[in-house]
């Protein structure tokens, strides 16, 4: 056997399955239980052939994966993945880079250099900020709420990289009742813990309230803060005023965060980069490659305008990887060290869209999700809770006998067995309702006809 007839099994079945999105349900129609039964069993004694073990995978999990790569699953922020981003990275794992450092992976690392200028000017952010390429925006919190703890305490006489948090002033995190939980998770993760967060209240565009900041920064204003802002809620795709928030926040020295897992791809859009008006003043921003920009899992970024702090929490000299001369270092600004070259899809896609390529991307996701919202909307028994405001949108659906969030998920079980397509559910306002996001750049109208024909049939 040689690695040709491996890698010609994968590349048959993988595009067989590309071929037939249209046809395949848009979620799994397995259980766990089957799965188990499938891909399970006693740990094998001895060494199979390695094109039985690809056919055999390709086979027992058919059924398991949701078709989410595809144009009708519209259940979560979740992108396809763009042809050349793709195959880039099947070439990343063929190549088989460690992108800790630029000695070990010196293409990988230039190419994070070119990429990160590429994405600064996309997404309109200062050319003087730091960037990291990390999993996803969960790290990316991370890594920047990090950078803003040893700055807010160096300021504070303490270098928390030395000496902890043990003799350190307690932060204090400053967010709207609308943040997403992965800010929490990166504050449980830093040990900062969620009794330090206040959480302020939203006005009925679903921004946070300017007047409960500036009450929430006047008091204790001595106090080292971060204020986390964010670019497209997830339930409504809601933006905050990030120009008054900023100058509120600086103004009592606290850092400001932005969560832009995907609203901050709005800057690539003429007609919707307004939105972000104001956002290059903040301190540190967050952003994910897999949902907009259509990358494989896993990739995000982060940008940090302190370099300085940003690189102060990372760096760490080794006496086997030293420093490439000329060449920046990724694992002085990332927080892994043995990960794989995520740069080499982002470069494939951008070349792929180009910036006006990826801002019709944008634009046309978010008429398109207008288009299902409305189609939606004049069908009885619908009740619209948030239009889209770029891609994102809510929707309940209403029972004669009053129980509408019943109904609601009555209806959702019914979309998502239907294989038509898949939406997910959440809570908003205390009312169960549907979530609908297009990100994808497979998206077409006629998807989305087929989908409100698929309703029309489950409303009756």
């Amino acid at each position: 056997m040689t690695h040709h007839d491996v890698l010609r099994c994968a590349q048959e079945h993988a595009t067989r399955y590309l071929d037939s999105l249209s046809a395949r349900p848009a979620g799994a129609t397995l259980d766990a239980a089957e799965l188990r039964r499938r891909l399970g069993g006693l740990l094998p004694k001895g060494p199979t052939h390695a094109v039985e073990v690809i056919n055999d995978l390709v086979r027992d999990v058919d059924g398991g994966l949701h078709t989410s790569t595809g144009g009708r699953f519209f259940g979560w922020v979740i992108g396809g993945v763009l042809p050349a981003a793709l195959a880039a990275d099947w070439l990343t794992a063929t190549w088989d880079q460690n992108a800790a450092s630029a000695a070990a992976a010196p293409a990988e690392a230039v190419v994070e250099e070119i990429c990160g200028a590429w994405l600064q000017e996309l997404l309109g952010l200062p050319p003087s900020t730091s960037f990291a390429f990390v999993t996803g925006t969960q790290m990316a919190h991370t890594t920047a709420l990090a950078a803003a703890r040893h700055r807010l305490l160096r300021e504070r006489g303490v270098d928390v990289g030395e000496e902890g948090t043990a003799s350190a002033p307690p932060l204090r995190l400053l967010m709207s009742e609308n943040r997403h939980e992965s800010i929490l998770r990166a504050v449980r993760l830093l040990g900062i813990g969620t009794k330090a967060v206040d959480i302020l209240p939203c006005d009925d565009g679903g921004g946070i309230r300017l007047d409960a900041l500036a009450a929430a920064l006047s008091a204790s204003a001595d106090r080292p803060t971060i204020v986390c802002l964010q670019a497209g809620d997830l339930n409504t795709g809601a933006f905050d005023a990030f120009e008054p928030a900023c100058n509120m926040a600086h103004g009592v020295g606290a850092w400001v965060h932005v969560d832009g897992a995907f609203g901050l791809w709005a800057a690539t859009s003429e007609r919707h980069r307004h939105y972000l008006d104001g956002i290059a003043q903040a301190d540190s921003w967050a952003t994910d490659g897999h949902k907009w920009l259509n990358l494989p899992f896993d990739s995000a970024f982060v940008f940090v305008a302190d370099a300085d702090a940003h690189r102060a929490v990372f760096t760490q000299a080794t006496s086997y990887a030293q420093p490439v001369h000329g060449v920046r270092e990724p694992k002085d600004w990332n927080p892994e060290w043995s990960r794989r070259g995520r740069g080499f899809s982002v470069y494939a896609a951008i070349r792929e869209l180009g910036r006006t390529g990826i801002g019709e991307m944008v634009e046309r996701c978010c008429d398109l999700a207008t288009q299902l919202v409305k189609g939606l909307a004049d069908m009885p028994g619908v009740e619209v809770l948030a239009r889209p405001i770029i891609n994102q949108g809510l929707v309940r659906f209403l029972d004669s006998a009053g129980d509408h969030d019943r109904r609601t998920d009555q209806v959702i079980t019914a979309i998502q067995a239907s294989g038509e397509a898949w939406f997910g559910g959440t809570s908003w306002r205390g009312k169960r309702a549907m979530r609908i996001s297009v990100c994808n750049w497979r998206t077409t109208s006629d998807d989305v006809q087929r989908t409100l024909a698929a309703f029309q049939k489950i409303l009756g």
